[in-house]
């Protein structure tokens, strides 16, 4: 029966995220020892919040979490916090620990291995910020292995990997005996571990618990809709003939009075039956980026560029790129190589061998959303990109962005960074670059929305240059040129 054991149980969990937005209503379930679980539901629905309520970081306004005795429960987060950005490695892991670890480099070169980032000599030393995105991710995930949890937590771990990382982390996961609980937008990477999905409803706010593997649950809830939806239409038909027959009664007078009031009590029941559908994820709106008018010759010219080799040293290569109005350059290469190092030189003007032609707008998505200021509210960062003033137009892009509501007047730092990441393509829309530079264009970002960002990529007018290690996606993306950084 040990296996029965439930390793962490919600009952009657409520929580509210700062004032008016509640997350959490009277939630219920039970993970037991060696599940693996997809978390889904929309952005901003609480996902996050969900993990820091089984960390213990915050806690419930009501209800219980009861966590099995003697438990450790660790968490690989979405992003390294920026006050661990400047500490060294080894300073980083010890972080992770109440008490001083002694000792602690051999741990550390055991845990790297795992996540597939030994070779690198003296690494104990390095601070965290020289590593690349990708790095950084396997970094978190090591940060959470080290502490040797019995419950897993990793949110959105495949974003920044390249390729073999993935495949990477997913053995690691597939051979994993711990319990383990996944928040990712990435359904062929869940579907190769899970056995058992946690919906978030950001309608009902219930956490709604399904077993089989990612597909079978989307194809459950689908299928669910439908059931829902067909039931409720027959419920409305009939409930429309009864309340056309009780008008009629009644206006007969007499003892067809009571016909039509019996029919009006049938009417009532008939409405309390019809259940709340859930209304699927909402997509955001098909949007363009409108391209900097004027643009004319060559707007980036690239002669040379630097990367990173396997040891680490810098080497530089020759180019002969020269991107005009309309046409788009794939940057590719495996995680570590430099890719956003060279990306965030040519948005800056300071990288040697690249030119970009004067009067260019340079239009920047950063992996980290660091081009945003994270003091400022969505609605401040917005009228900054627009330069401008022109509020309808701007709430009205927001709303195609689904930035409704109090949302606008939040602070960017208080945002999911699924919400971060949209904010950041309506500052694109309103800025209306020249030159688009796009670093992982679609972390963090929900799913559903992938094939409307796509789009807008693929019809973009001005010049752009695009890094993603999602195939998928950039396969819908037209490409003019690829620059492969390993070759």
């Amino acid at each position: 029966m040990a296996r029965e054991e439930s390793v962490i149980r919600f009952e009657g969990v409520s929580f509210e995220y700062g004032h008016n937005k509640p997350i959490l209503d009277e939630v219920d379930f039970a993970l037991r020892r060696g599940m693996k679980m997809a978390v889904m539901g929309q952005n901003g629905a609480g996902k996050s919040t969900l993990f820091s309520l089984m960390t213990g970081e915050r806690k419930p306004e009501s209800g219980e979490i009861h966590v099995s005795h003697g438990m450790k429960v660790a968490l690989a987060a979405q992003v390294i916090p920026r006050e661990k950005m400047e500490l060294s490695v080894r300073d980083f892991f010890q972080s992770y620990f109440d008490k001083k670890v002694y000792d602690i480099d051999p741990k550390i070169d055991d845990v790297l291995e795992v996540v597939n980032l030994k070779g690198h000599t003296k690494v104990h030393d390095r601070t965290v910020k020289s590593f690349s995105g990708g790095q950084q991710a396997r970094l978190l995930l090591a940060s959470a292995l080290i502490q040797e949890p019995d419950l897993l937590l990793l949110d959105e771990p495949t974003n920044n990997l390249d390729k073999a990382g993935i495949e990477h982390l997913t053995k690691f996961l597939v051979e994993y005996d711990g319990t383990c609980v996944v928040i990712s937008h990435d359904a062929e990477f869940l579907n190769a571990f899970t056995t058992g999905v946690l919906y978030l409803d950001v309608f009902t706010r219930k956490i709604e618990q399904y077993p089989g593997n990612y597909h079978d649950v989307q194809r459950d809830i689908l299928a669910r809709i439908e059931k829902e939806n067909r039931k409720n239409a027959q419920l409305e038909k009939k409930i429309q003939e009864n309340k056309d027959k009780a008008n009629f009664f009644a206006q007969k007078g007499g003892k067809m009075r009571l016909v039509a009031k019996k029919m009006r009590t049938e009417v009532e029941e008939m409405e309390e039956e019809i259940v709340d559908v859930r209304k699927e994820d909402k997509t955001i709106r098909p949007f363009t980026i409108p391209a900097q008018e004027h643009l004319s010759g060559t707007v980036l010219a690239l002669t040379s560029y630097t990367v990173q080799n396997a040891k680490g040293k810098p080497v530089t290569k020759k180019a002969n790129i020269s991107l005009r109005k309309n046409q788009h350059l794939l940057l590719r290469g495996p995680n570590g190589i430099g890719k956003t190092t060279l990306l965030e030189a040519i948005a800056r003007g300071v990288a040697e061998g690249a030119t970009i032609s004067e009067g260019v707008k340079v239009g920047y998505y950063r992996q980290d959303f660091s081009t945003l200021d994270f003091d400022q509210t969505v609605l401040e960062a917005l009228r900054h990109a627009m330069g401008r003033p022109d509020e309808e137009k701007l709430r009205t892009i927001a709303a195609g962005f689904l930035i409704t509501g109090d949302t606008i007047h939040t602070k960017i730092g208080s945002l999911s960074e699924g919400q971060k990441g949209l904010v950041a393509f309506a500052s694109l829309v309103l800025e209306r670059p020249g030159l688009l530079i796009l670093d992982e264009p679609t972390n963090h970002i929900n799913f559903r929305h992938l094939p409307v960002i796509a789009k807008a990529l693929d019809q973009y007018a001005g010049t752009m240059i695009l890094v993603s290690h999602v195939p998928e996606f950039v396969s819908q993306i037209r490409i003019d040129e690829i620059l492969d950084l390993e070759k």
